[in-house]
C-alpha cells in the first residue's frame, strides 16, 4: 500500500481518517471501549473548536496528564489542530518537577485526570485553564465545559490548514541525568520525516494494530501510538495499567509491539518461569527441547553465521510442535516484527526471542531526533546492532568514537536553552549525540555506551558500563537495575538493586514471610541467587570487564527517583556520590559481610 505524504500531522490525520471511517481505530482491552475513525474526526473537531474558545492559538502550548486511555488522542490531536505545541507531562513528577516542566514550556492549558488538578493548580502563573477529564473539581473545566466553549463560527479547516511544517508539534523533555530536564522541541515536518522513514523500511500498513502501555510523555509511545497512527491508520489499544501487558497482547495479538529491553527481560523470565513450573513432565520436555532448539539456532544468528540446515529443519519442526503454540499463548502469534529500544537490550534476551521465532529489530534514536535514527528491518537486521540510518540522514564518527548525526530528524532546540542547544549541534548542523559507537563496513551501527558514562580504570583500559551490566541481568530476573563502578579504580565493582516485582513473587515461592528490599538484601538463598547470577555474567565478558565484588542495597529503586531517570535511565553520578562510603566499602581491605566478594581483586 503506497503512503500518502503530508506536510503536517492535521494534514496526514484528516486524510487517515477518511480511508475507512467505519473502522475501529482506537479501543481497551477487550473492547470495553472503542471509537472509530469517524468519531475519532468528530471528536478532533470538537476539542479544537473549544480550545479556541479558551484562547488558544497558533504557537501557543497545552500539556496534558493522564494514564494510557482513549479520550487522550482527540485531546491531543485536536490541539495539534489548532498549531498549538501539545505535549505529555510525566504523570510521576514531584512537585517542583511538575513546575519546571510546565514552567519551562510555557503551557498555557493542562489537560489532566482529577487526581493531578490539585498539582497543577499549585504551579500557579502561566496555566490559565486546567481541564479534567472524568469529573472537574472546583476550579476546573470538565471536557463538557471545554467543548461548550467553542465560539459561532469557527473556521476548523482553516485553523488546522494554517499549521506549517516548521511549527513545533510537540516538547519531549530529556531524562535530566545530568540537570534539569530540557524540552526538546520537534517540529511537524521532523515527525513526518520520521514515520515515513520507519514505515519505508518496516512496512507499516493501515489497520496494523500496537498497544500504547508507556507512558504517553515518551517519545516512544507518542511515536508508535500516536504519530504513527495518525499518519498510517494504525489501531491503537491503550493499557491504562502497564503491568496488564501480558493479558493485553493476548487478547489484542498485536501485528506491531515494541517495548524497552526491561519488559523484554520480564517476559523471558516469565517464560522460563513457566516452563520450569509445567506441572505435566512430557509437556515440560518438550518445551525445553524447543527452547535448547531456539537456543542454539539463535547462537549462530548472534554470531552473525548462516544457520546449519539440519537446525534449521529441527527448528522448524520444533516450531510447528511447540514455539509457534508458546507464541499464541503470549498472544504475539500475528507480530510480524517487534521493536526493542530506549536502552541497549541483552544479546542473550535478542538471542532468545529470535530463537523462539519473534524477530526483533532493535533501534537507536533519542529525543533530540525525534526517537528512532537507526533501524533494518528483522530479515535484514544483524543481531547485536541497532541497524543502518533512516534514508536521508547522514552520520560521521568522530575521533573518539562519538556518533555525529544530521538530517531533518535533528530537533530544532532545546526550549529557552539556545547556549545548550549550540553545545549540541555545531554549526554545520551536525548533533553530537554523545553515543560511542562502531560501525561495520555495511553500515550497521553498534553503540558501546553513553561517552560520559565510559569507565576508564586504574590501568587506562576503557569499558561499556552499559555492556558489563546487561551481561549480568540477563543471567538473573532478580536484578532490577545495577550500577557498575569502576572508574579510575583497578576492578569493577556494582550496586544491585533487586527488582520490584520480582520481590514478592520470589519470597512466595522460597516460603519468605518477608518481601521487602532490606529482608531480601540479606536472605541467603537470595545472596546466593546474585551470586551465580553475577558468576554467569562475568563468564561472557573479559578478564578485565569481570565484576569482583557486589553490594546488594536494603532498598528499591523507583523511576523518577534519585537515581533512576523516568525512562530508567540511570543518574550514574547521583549514585556515585549518593551511595559513596557504600562503594568505598566495596574496595576496602577487609570489606563489610553485605558485600559479596566473588574472587581476588586484580
Amino acid at each position: 500500500m503506497s503512503i500518502s505524504r503530508f506536510a503536517t500531522l492535521p494534514a496526514a490525520f484528516q486524510h487517515t481518517a477518511t480511508i475507512d471511517p467505519a473502522a475501529v481505530a482506537l479501543r481497551t482491552p477487550g473492547d470495553t471501549q472503542t471509537l472509530t475513525w469517524a468519531g475519532y474526526a468528530e471528536q478532533v473537531r470538537a476539542v479544537a473548536a473549544g480550545l479556541a474558545g479558551l484562547g488558544v492559538r497558533h504557537g501557543d502550548t497545552v500539556a496534558l496528564m493522564m494514564s494510557n486511555r482513549v479520550e487522550f488522542y482527540p485531546l491531543e490531536v485536536g490541539a495539534q489542530h489548532l498549531g498549538a505545541t501539545s505535549f505529555s507531562v510525566y504523570n510521576t513528577l514531584s512537585p517542583d518537577q511538575l513546575a519546571h516542566v510546565l514552567t519551562d514550556a510555557g503551557a498555557r492549558v493542562v489537560i489532566c485526570e482529577p487526581r493531578y488538578a490539585k498539582a497543577v493548580a499549585a504551579v500557579g502563573a502561566g496555566v490559565e485553564h486546567i481541564v479534567c477529564v472524568d469529573d472537574a473539581p472546583e476550579g476546573t473545566l470538565s471536557v463538557a465545559e471545554l467543548l461548550a466553549a467553542a465560539p459561532a463560527g469557527f473556521d476548523f479547516d482553516a485553523a488546522w490548514q494554517a499549521v506549517r511544517p516548521g511549527d513545533v508539534a510537540t516538547l519531549i523533555y530529556t531524562s535530566g541525568t545530568t540537570g534539569a530536564p530540557k524540552g526538546v522541541e520537534t517540529t511537524h515536518a521532523a515527525l513526518l520525516f520520521q514515520v515515513h522513514g520507519i514505515a519505508e523500511v518496516l512496512g507499516i500498513e493501515f489497520g496494523d494494530t500496537i498497544t500504547s502501555f508507556m507512558p504517553t510523555a515518551h517519545i516512544a509511545d507518542r511515536l508508535t501510538a500516536l504519530y504513527v497512527q495518525e499518519v498510517l491508520g494504525t489501531q491503537v489499544t491503550s493499557v491504562a495499567d502497564p503491568t496488564r501487558i501480558a493479558a493485553a497482547l493476548v487478547d489484542l495479538r498485536p501485528t506491531v509491539w515494541g517495548a524497552v529491553p526491561r519488559v523484554w527481560e520480564k517476559l523471558m523470565a516469565a517464560i522460563e518461569f513457566k516452563v520450569a513450573a509445567e506441572p505435566d513432565e512430557t509437556r515440560r520436555q518438550a518445551l525445553r527441547w524447543a527452547l535448547s532448539v531456539a537456543a542454539r539456532r539463535s547462537e549462530h544468528q548472534l554470531a552473525g553465521e548462516p544457520v546449519p540446515a539440519e537446525l534449521a529443519a529441527e527448528w522448524a519442526t520444533a516450531d510447528e510442535l511447540v514455539l509457534g503454540e508458546l507464541r499464541a499463548a503470549l498472544g504475539l502469534d500475528r507480530v510480524r516484527w517487534a521493536l526493542s529500544g530506549a536502552a541497549p537490550i541483552p544479546p542473550r534476551t535478542l538471542g532468545f526471542f529470535a530463537g523462539l521465532g519473534l524477530p526483533i529489530a532493535e533501534i537507536w534514536g533519542m529525543s533530540e531526533l525525534a526517537c528512532i535514527c537507526s533501524v533494518s528491518h528483522p530479515r535484514d537486521a544483524v543481531l547485536g546492532t541497532v541497524g543502518k540510518l533512516l534514508p536521508g540522514m547522514e552520520s560521521r564518527v568522530a575521533a573518539d568514537g562519538e556518533l555525529l548525526v544530521r538530517g531533518p530528524l535533528v530537533m530544532k532546540g532545546y526550549r529557552g536553552r539556545p547556549e545548550q542547544t549550540a553545545e549540541t549541534i555545531d554549526p554545520e548542523g551536525w548533533l553530537h549525540t554523545g553515543d560511542i559507537v562502531r560501525v561495520d563496513e555495511a553500515g550497521y551501527l553498534r553503540v558501546v555506551d553513553r561517552k560520559k558514562e565510559m569507565i576508564i580504570n586504574a590501568a587506562g583500559k576503557n569499558m561499556s558500563p552499559t555492556t558489563i551490566e546487561n551481561a549480568v541481568k540477563a543471567a538473573t530476573p532478580l536484578i532490577g537495575t545495577m550500577a557498575v563502578i569502576g572508574d579510575g579504580r583497578a576492578y569493577n565493582t556494582a550496586l544491585v538493586v533487586l527488582d520490584a516485582e520480582s520481590a514478592e513473587p520470589y519470597a512466595r515461592a522460597h516460603g519468605l514471610a518477608d518481601a521487602s528490599a532490606a529482608a531480601l538484601a540479606v536472605d541467603p538463598g537470595v545472596r546466593a541467587a546474585i551470586r551465580s547470577g553475577v558468576l554467569a555474567g562475568n563468564a561472557t565478558l573479559s578478564r578485565v570487564e569481570q565484576i569482583k565484588r557486589v553490594r546488594v542495597l536494603p532498598e528499591f529503586w523507583e523511576a523518577g527517583g534519585d537515581e533512576v531517570t523516568l525512562t530508567l535511565k540511570l543518574k550514574r553520578r547521583v549514585i556515585a556520590e549518593k551511595y559513596a562510603a557504600r562503594i568505598d566499602e566495596l574496595y576496602a581491605d577487609t570489606p563489610p559481610a553485605t558485600v559479596i566478594d566473588l574472587g581476588q581483586p586484580g
